[in-house]
């Protein structure tokens, strides 16, 4: 096995910067300099990312920046004491020694569970001390050497828990870690050993979950911390470490016996059901770093509240967490909420029908329209129409897709409601939305009809009635009561204003030419790029979903909005694809390996392709996608491209019309927005960029 540290990865009393970014730069030039990365602006830009995500820094000086890497050719430990100290964001103040584990994308588990063990011994208060009063490089590189072989030099107790700690760096390392008055009497007791039987007088027991997003460092350093803090308030602690160097289960026996659970951790849980119903405490697993004795005690004090939050069974208790969660919701939140419920469950209905719409219209023409329904009647494979199997074929898929269309208002309504009111609402929404096709008020009227139905279905539900009519409250109760209320609403009050208003929309959106068509291009454009998949966004997407039922040969101006939304949506992602191709050094490893992804999800109309890029940079991402969405968005109105088809981008071309000016207005907003990038980057970096630029790349 290689060495994991050598002489010329230590740095010793330098000044290597006053920033984090400074001397993790400094430290990768190390590790490429020793020939264990290929470049240094990758290993840099994931350790950087990583300590973006949770700052590195530990109590007692001490910071442990880490990642996974492709430029990484060999796990690799880089050391600097530094004078003067840099801020990682520990509580107690700055760090003077400061670890970076740079392991590759494929890292075997023995190198992981070395820097893993590596990282624990860093809590240790004798083997830091020892690494402050070292006088060279070669002593630095024993004291490690022997830390990672558990040599008593470098682990001299400074605790009574050493015993339990010992225990925990075998156990832990191979997945869980425990502590308590058996444990600590063995020291290599197996997990569960000490606590799977009875024990009526002994000390609480809890179990614990650490886990961060490498699962190098920070899983193991807070599952050590956590058994040393329950052993010092004697408690019986057992934690199953979910790390990069694997992980083994607790007992279930071990769980069962648990009064209280504690999940330190960044990531899910792997397995959580096994602690359904337990009491839980749950924190970002830098605080069993920080704060594992306050951990402790808060899961002490959870474990005999009867009130205390508890980790859901995944059902009914599930169900009743989200609904105490959306309690706090103001009105606005909920209505968005609804409205983007209802809205997802919408798109399957449109997206599957307007495919189908396009594809009959591929294979009929535009006059299928005319003869679908008396084609498929009467017609049949062995009796073909005018026109031959073509024509047969289109009549089907039309037909088809009108009807699969015909489910968007109620689909719209129906889930809108179910967003309220849960299930008892779906078949009230349903009703109403079918009630507001009839009356012919569209997409509007199925929005406001599905709020009726679920407001009213939820006020239904909260009824006090007797015990033998509550089962039949959410199955004939509400569904009866709810539905004759907001679609009685609908026919009697609200449906005739409201298709009055969407016959007025329709002829003002069918009347825009010039100039007018343009701006609402713009605007679309706008609204798609400036949160790239995020409520404006969804709002413009929905608005043009909603309509494209309403597209005809005679009125294509809400096939224009699609072809204009979709358009506007695929330019973030292709943009940024271009940039790094354009201006590569700009760009981390990271942002180059997300731009060859960001081609296929550009070109398939998924604007989510963007967003790595936006959230390292969104002052210079966000605004430029916004000025090539603008364009395209103003282009595609302007030459009258159109889309009958709701999602897709360049994959569904037989159903755009105009295909060739759609490809060029994206094209041309795309390359905007590259340039646009590219220069923002260049000539508004920001001071703490250039800072980072003088470290110097290599040693």
């Amino acid at each position: 096995m290689t060495q994991l540290i050598t002489t010329d990865l230590v740095e010793l009393d330098q000044n290597l910067g006053n920033a984090p970014e400074a001397v993790i730069r400094h430290l990768a030039s190390k590790v490429a300099a020793a020939g264990r990365a290929t470049e240094v602006e990758g290993l840099f830009a994931d350790a950087f990312a990583r300590e973006q995500k949770t700052a590195t820094g530990i109590p007692g000086g001490i910071a442990i920046p880490h990642c996974r890497s492709a430029a990484v050719t060999e796990p690799t430990l880089a050391m600097a004491r530094l004078n003067p100290k840099v801020d990682f964001g520990a509580k107690d103040g700055p760090a003077d020694l400061v670890f970076f584990i740079a392991a590759p994308d494929g890292a075997d588990q023995e190198h992981l569970k070395l820097l893993s063990k590596l990282a624990r011994s860093l809590i240790k208060k004798d083997f830091t001390t020892a690494l402050r009063n070292a006088s060279s490089r070669e002593e630095i590189v024993e004291l490690v050497d022997g830390a990672l072989a558990d040599k008593p030099a470098a682990h001299a107790a400074a605790v009574p828990a050493e015993a339990v700690a010992s225990g925990a760096s075998a156990g832990a390392s191979a997945g869980a870690a425990s502590a308590g008055s058996g444990a600590a009497a063995s020291g290599t007791a197996p997990a569960g050993a000490a606590t799977a039987g009875p024990a009526p007088a002994g000390p609480k027991r809890l179990v614990a979950v650490t886990a961060c997003p490498t699962g190098i460092a920070h899983t193991y350093m807070a599952a050590d911390s956590l058994v040393a803090a329950a052993q010092e308030a004697g408690v019986d602690l057992q934690v199953e470490t979910q790390g990069s160097s694997g992980a083994k289960p607790l007992d279930p026996a071990v769980i069962a016996a648990a009064d209280a659970v504690i999940f330190a951790v960044d990531v899910d849980v792997r397995g959580k059901e096994r602690f359904a119903g337990k009491p839980v405490i749950n924190a970002p697993v830098k605080r069993g770093i920080d704060e594992p004795a306050k951990m402790v005690q808060e899961a002490l004090a959870a474990a005999s509240d009867p009130n205390a939050r508890r980790v859901p069974h995944f059902g009914a208790e599930e169900q009743a967490e989200q609904a105490a969660a959306e309690k706090g919701e103001h009105i606005g939140q909920k209505l968005k909420r609804a409205l983007l419920t209802g809205v997802s469950y919408m798109i399957p209905f449109v997206a599957g029908g307007g495919l189908l719409i396009a594809l009959g219209f591929l294979l009929g023409g535009y006059d299928i329209t005319e003869v679908a329904d008396k084609v498929v009647v009467e017609n049949n494979f062995g009796n073909l129409p005018e026109g031959g199997l073509a024509a047969y074929l289109g009549a089907v898929l039309f037909k088809i897709g009108a009807l699969s269309m015909g489910f968007l208002v109620p689909a719209l309504a129906g889930y809108i409601a179910y967003a309220i009111a849960d299930r008892p609402g779906i078949a009230p929404g349903f009703v109403a939305g079918a009630v507001s096709g009839f009356m012919g008020a569209g997409f509007l009227g199925g929005i406001v009809g599905g709020l009726l139905a679920g407001y009213v279905a939820h006020v239904i539900g909260t009824w006090q009635v007797p015990r033998w009519l509550r089962g039949l409250m959410p199955v004939v109760i509400i569904p009866l009561l709810a539905s004759i209320a907001a679609s009685g609403l609908m026919f009697l009050l609200l449906g005739g204003p409201i298709a009055g208003l969407t016959t007025a929309l329709n002829g003002w959106l069918s009347g825009m030419t010039g100039a007018s068509a343009v701006v609402l291009g713009i605007i679309l454009g706008l609204m798609m790029c400036f949160d790239l998949g995020g409520p404006v966004n969804k709002v413009a997407y929905a608005f043009a979903v909603a309509g494209l039922s309403a597209g005809s040969a005679d009125n294509q101006a809400p096939w224009q909005i699609m072809a204009t939304v979709m358009a506007a949506g695929m330019v973030p992602p292709l943009a940024m694809a271009l940039a790094t191709v354009l201006d590569r050094k700009l760009f981390s490893l990271a942002e180059r390996e997300n731009g060859k992804a960001a081609w296929l999800l550009g070109a398939s109309f998924i604007s989510e392709g963007a967003i790595p890029f936006a959230a390292a940079d969104p002052l210079r991402v966000i605004p430029a996608s916004m000025l090539g969405g603008a364009l395209t968005g103003a282009l595609t109105m302007a030459f009258g491209v159109t889309s009958q088809a709701p999602h897709g981008g360049i994959f569904v071309f037989f159903a755009i019309g105009n295909v060739l000016m759609f490809v060029l207005s994206i094209v041309a907003g795309a390359i905007v927005t590259a340039l646009a990038v590219i220069g923002l980057k260049r000539w508004a970096a920001p001071k703490s960029a250039a800072t980072v630029e003088t470290v110097p790349a290599t040693v």
